[in-house]
């Protein structure tokens, strides 16, 4: 019986080897040109955007045909058909491409290398933003690949490599490859196309002017940590001896020893001080009370629409992605990074009195968080299942909308404060929500919207969406009540340091965000922000209860706005607990810095501004600044020449 394969022998070459191996080249080019073309299309979303993008940018657009074309030779030398080797070297752009687009549709901003160390928790990633429907243009742009790979097919006789021809060409294309996995390869033919890098960027500015491709390339290859001038062993002393004359005397341990309710509330912010919306009644009825009772004010996220994991670090241990090389995952460092520092909640177990645990109300599949929070001093972990097992009766039980209720999570909270307290000890608890987490789709709290919208200027279906945004935000607040109204009869003294990581991202039908069609932003990608607007959108509301106002040392009922890396310092300045050098020192940066990103920098009073250097910071601030920045470099990439003496208190 005749047997048929893929690999049948084919008909004779057409022309001469060294013709073939022209068009060969010429070929693998062309297909990833092509790949660069249909990565482009579905990322601006126009062929006229991504021909302007080639003409503003003719280097970057050869340097991304040469990253796919490199691959799409490799497989044509070893395979023995370019075809072949197209298929899956564009299949991956395609995926990659409809990966970016997802994550632009999800929070707004561009697939980052960071995100791969989420890969493994792709599904559940997916699941939590809802349905996902590919653009039109992906099935465009996948419709011409299929295209490109058929003339391939048809021609394939120009371009057959046959014996020594293919294995030298097989050789050197594999030699390129290994050249363009290297740093230094990667940036000598970078400098011959006119490609920056060098400079770090934020990622939508590195996006926009790079591509997918490249803009992944670059974080992959990133320039090392450059040391402070004149690093050495006496240069970290001599910074030890500043940070002691800069915090003074260590300080002593407090006689009230308060439980620590540290709530991270998913996408909690104050939508009253949107414009054009109304509401009739107070979604924020309970927060708005308590801020005449706390210590309240901005709260400046270095996210908008997602990224809770990548906050939790930052809050936790002081770092900041700004610390590490750009496209690494914060959550995902090496574990013995995690221990260069004691974290916040060591400050305070450190002592003996305090026990620390982590609650978060879904599954423990995300952010690596069963690898870091151990290491970050939490002594247990409990996840939705967990808490579900503690016995709590509730009303309409544990689910409300698509994820476990705040009141739900909080009563879990609660049961943990007690147990822990039990044992002669206070607790530092620090609870993730997830009640008000995206997908914003209208079935997800059943249409019920306990306060109605009053939004004239938007179609029904936009006002369906806002409105699962108001009932999600008014739920968090009603289960902030009820926590506080309890923690005012229980008779143990509690502090509550609660806020939000960051703004829903509120997408509408047709691609704009709520933010946009109000006017707060011209368009969903930042690149063309003000710092006005960024720090705007950027930031949520936060507030520090106590059941006790002298907990709060007379600051009840004052304003000051707060961040991701001073939210923790604030805390530690109030309870006066004793605390290292280094998280002193990180309540001293707080004063002049709220927030340092590669988006933008805001200063100690709620300014922002694109940089450090744009701000016009003291010289006192810049000083306070660079001694971290020594402290942090000395830990992480140096020596460690001081930071054992960094997680001792001054003077010590």
């Amino acid at each position: 019986m005749k047997q048929y394969s893929l690999f049948k022998k084919r008909k004779s070459p057409i022309g001469p080897p060294w013709l073939r191996l022209c068009l060969f080249t010429a070929a693998a080019l062309c297909m990833g040109l092509a790949v660069t073309a249909a990565m482009q299309w579905i990322a601006i979303g126009t062929l006229p955007g991504v021909v302007e993008w080639a003409r503003d940018y003719p280097g970057h657009l050869a340097m991304t045909a040469l990253l796919w074309a490199v691959p799409v030779a490799v497989l044509g030398t070893l395979t023995g058909r370019l075809w072949i080797a197209a298929l899956p070297v564009g299949a991956v752009g395609l995926i990659l491409a409809l990966v970016d687009y997802f994550k632009n549709a999800i929070n707004g901003t561009p697939l980052e290398l960071a995100d791969f160390g989420l890969a493994g928790a792709a599904g559940n990633v997916a699941g939590l933003a809802g349905d996902l429907t590919p653009p039109e243009d992906f099935y465009l742009a996948a419709a011409a690949l299929v295209f490109c790979v058929l003339v391939l097919l048809l021609t394939q006789r120009l371009t057959a490599l046959e014996g020594t021809a293919r294995g030298r060409s097989c050789l050197f294309s594999l030699a390129l490859a290994g050249m363009l996995l290297t740093g230094t390869g990667t940036r000598t033919v970078g400098g011959w196309l006119g490609v920056d890098f060098y400079t770090r960027m934020d990622p939508a500015e590195n996006h926009s002017l790079h591509g997918l491709t490249l803009s992944l390339w670059r974080d992959a290859f990133p320039q090392p940590k450059i040391p402070p001038e004149g690093y050495d062993e006496d240069y970290m002393l001599d910074v030890l001896s500043r940070v002691d004359q800069l915090l003074g005397p260590a300080r002593e341990e407090p006689e009230a020893k308060p439980n620590i309710l540290f709530i991270l509330s998913e996408s909690f912010y104050d939508l009253t001080r949107l414009p054009v919306l109304r509401y009739e009644g107070d979604p924020l009825e309970n927060f708005h009370a308590l801020e005449a009772e706390s210590v309240s004010g901005a709260f400046h996220s270095h996210y908008l629409g997602y990224g809770t994991g990548y906050l939790e670090v930052p809050m936790l241990y002081g770092l900041n992605a700004l610390d590490l090389p750009p496209g690494t995952n914060i959550c995902f460092q090496d574990e013995a990074v995690y221990e260069r520092f004691d974290a916040l909640a060591e400050q305070y177990t450190k002592s003996g009195d305090y026990t620390a645990e982590m609650l978060h109300a879904y599954d423990n599949t995300l952010y690596n968080r069963t690898v870091t929070y151990p290491l970050l001093g939490f002594n247990d972990l409990y996840f939705s299942d967990d808490i579900q097992q503690m016995g709590i009766e509730r009303e309409g039980g544990a689910y409300g909308g698509f994820y476990m209720r705040d009141g739900y999570f909080f009563q879990g909270m609660l049961e943990r404060m007690k147990a822990v307290n039990a044992t002669g000890k206070r607790a530092f608890l620090y609870g993730i929500t997830m009640e008000n987490h995206q997908p914003f789709e209208p079935q997800k709290f059943n249409y019920e919207c306990q306060i109605p919208l009053v939004a004239p200027d938007f179609t029904p279906a936009q006002r369906d969406i806002i409105r699962v945004m108001l009932e999600g935000i008014t739920r968090a607040d009603q289960a902030l009540g009820e926590l506080t109204d309890y923690l005012r009869d229980c008779g143990e003294p509690t502090i509550v340091v609660f806020f939000g990581d960051h703004r829903p991202n509120l997408f509408m039908p047709g691609g704009d965000t709520v933010y946009t069609l109000l006017g707060l932003c011209p368009e969903n990608d930042t690149l063309n922000w003000t710092t006005e607007q960024i720090n705007d959108l950027y930031s949520t509301d936060y507030l520090i209860w106590a059941n006790d106002p002298a907990l709060l040392d007379g600051l009840a009922g004052t304003r000051r706005d707060s961040s991701i890396t001073a939210l923790g310092p604030q805390l530690l300045e109030l309870t006066g607990t004793p605390v290292s050098r280094y998280w002193g020192l990180l309540e001293k940066v707080s004063e002049v810095c709220l927030t340092q990103t590669d988006l933008y920098f805001v200063d100690g009073e709620g300014r922002a501004s694109f940089s450090r250097e744009e701000a016009n910071l003291s010289p006192g601030a810049l000083e306070l600044l660079e001694l971290r920045d020594a402290v942090v470099y000395d830990a992480v990439y140096g020596n460690r020449y001081i930071t054992d003496q960094m997680n001792q208190p001054p003077g010590a």
